[in-house]
Parts: C-alpha cells; sequence; structure tokens
C-alpha cells in the first residue's frame, strides 16, 4: 500500500461521492498506483458511504411485493434491486481499499479492479432501468449490504469471509435462475446484462477467497473452521440453498466449507431471513 495518504485521495472523494454519475466517473478515473492529490483533502474515514438521498431505504419487510416478470413493473423491480446491490458493491470495494492499511500491493488492486466491474455493472443496470422508463431511486431498498460492511469494518479478515464470500456469494446461486426467468419473460437484453455480471462476480467472490485465506494464513488459522465461526458469529440470517456448487468451487470455496453450506441450507432456522443479497 502506497504510505503517502494523499495517494488514496481520489479513493476517499469516490467512496463519499453522493451522486452516481460522479461517483462512477471517479471510479472510472482510478488507476494503480494511485496518483498524488495534494490540491484534495484526503477524507476522514466514516461509517457510511456516498449514496444518492433515493432510494428510500426501509427494512425488508416493508419493500412491495415483486411482480411477475412478464410485466414490465415486475422486470422493473427486480433490475432495481439488483442496480441497489451493485451500487452498494461500488461502495464495498472502494470501502475495502480505503479502511484497511497495511496490506500486500495486490490486496489493492484486487479491490480496485473489483470497484471498476461493481461500477460497470452498475451502469449496465441504470440503462435497463432508463430502458423500462424509469431510473434507480425510483423503488425503495433495503440496507442490509452495508449493515453487513459496518459489522465487519474493524477486521478485514471478517470481511473478506462475510461480504464476498457470504453475501456477494448467493448471486451465483440466483443469477441464473433470474436470467432464465427474464429469458422466459422476453427479455433478451436484460437477461444478457445478468450473464455479464454473473461471469465477473465469480471473480469477485474469489477474490474475497484469496484474502480470507492469505489472512487466515498471516495469523496462523485454519481457514474453514476459521470462516464458519466468523459466519455463525456475524451472520443472522439462515442460508438458503440450492448453492451453485460448480461456480463457488471456481471461487475457491473449499469441500469442508460447501459441505458446511449445505447442511445449514437443509435445516434453515424458522424466523430469519435467508442469506444473500441477490432476492427474487
Amino acid at each position: 500500500m502506497q504510505s503517502d495518504t494523499q495517494a488514496w485521495a481520489a479513493v476517499g472523494v469516490a467512496l463519499y461521492a453522493t451522486d452516481p454519475e460522479r461517483k462512477i466517473a471517479q471510479v472510472r478515473a482510478l488507476r494503480w498506483p494511485l496518483a498524488l492529490m495534494p490540491e484534495v483533502a484526503a477524507p476522514a474515514l466514516s461509517d457510511m458511504p456516498g449514496r444518492p438521498a433515493h432510494p428510500l431505504l426501509v427494512s425488508p419487510k416493508n419493500l412491495p411485493k415483486r411482480r411477475a416478470l412478464h410485466t414490465r413493473a415486475g422486470r422493473f423491480a427486480l433490475l432495481h434491486a439488483l442496480a441497489h446491490i451493485e451500487f452498494n458493491a461500488i461502495n464495498l470495494a472502494l470501502d475495502a481499499l480505503y479502511r484497511f492499511p497495511g496490506l500486500p500491493e495486490d490486496f489493492y488492486r484486487d479491490w480496485l479492479r473489483v470497484a471498476q466491474e461493481e461500477t460497470e455493472h452498475f451502469v449496465l443496470l441504470r440503462q435497463q432501468l432508463r430502458r423500462l422508463g424509469g431510473d434507480y431511486g425510483d423503488l425503495p431498498a433495503h440496507d442490509g449490504l452495508w449493515e453487513m460492511a459496518l459489522d465487519t469494518a474493524a477486521d478485514p479478515l471478517a470481511r473478506m469471509a462475510l461480504v464476498p464470500r457470504v453475501l456477494e456469494a448467493r448471486g451465483l446461486d440466483v443469477t441464473p435462475a433470474m436470467r432464465e426467468r427474464l429469458l422466459a419473460a422476453g427479455d433478451a437484453e436484460a437477461a444478457a446484462v445478468l450473464e455479464r455480471i454473473e461471469c465477473d462476480e465469480r471473480g469477485h467472490v474469489a477474490v474475497g477467497t484469496r484474502w480470507f485465506r492469505f489472512l487466515c494464513a498471516q495469523r496462523g488459522l485454519e481457514p474453514d473452521r476459521t470462516f464458519t465461526t466468523l459466519l455463525q458469529r456475524h451472520y443472522r440470517g439462515r442460508i438458503q440453498g440450492p448453492l451453485a456448487l460448480p461456480a463457488r468451487r471456481a471461487a475457491g470455496f473449499s469441500e469442508p466449507e460447501l459441505d458446511w453450506l449445505q447442511d445449514r441450507a437443509a435445516r434453515p432456522t424458522a424466523g430469519q431471513p435467508a442469506a444473500g443479497v441477490h432476492h427474487d
């Protein structure tokens, strides 16, 4: 990691930008190694990222029920939820860059790439929303992704375990079915966007796996046991199946981890929300 704080000013400015267009432009402009910005004060680390006033954030139980995907409103609601996930994912990747000092340079290269790919995912989904006659912010959303970011803000090991390897990994499980449903509804353009996102997300989960295992090795921890311990300590939902086993293996999940997750998915706890950030 570069030692000069001013080199990180551009990352902080992008992280705390509230206007989506400004955030997109700033993330696209980031390059490694980060350039010194003596004319810009590096923002102070904050618990809350930059985001627009809308969408209005509500409890998941207060979100309107989804309509069928053969309707414009149903497809718009699904794509809006996914756009909200991707906007949060931009902030999560930037926060990993900005919050956790002292890690190898490749950690920051990886998360900069993830931030830029998540930005393109958001742009693609926003284009689909506009094609359907609306825009990001038109519907309410929930803040579950960022709540987990706050819960893991003190430790990069917990962040790597819980955000990419639990919340984002859920997208590997559910995106193929969503894509098929969009195709069945006659929306091949939106389905193609989800296929692009799914391909990239495998790599993002793999980045989380890479640095989770690096941090386990650095601390002398057994990774499989550490993953399940952290999940039980921090995650208050339930694991929902079926799991996309080939995709999860490609993203670095071990067989003991998959066995543990499948066992939990087979016996969900009543009254708890399902794991994941992609809701169908």
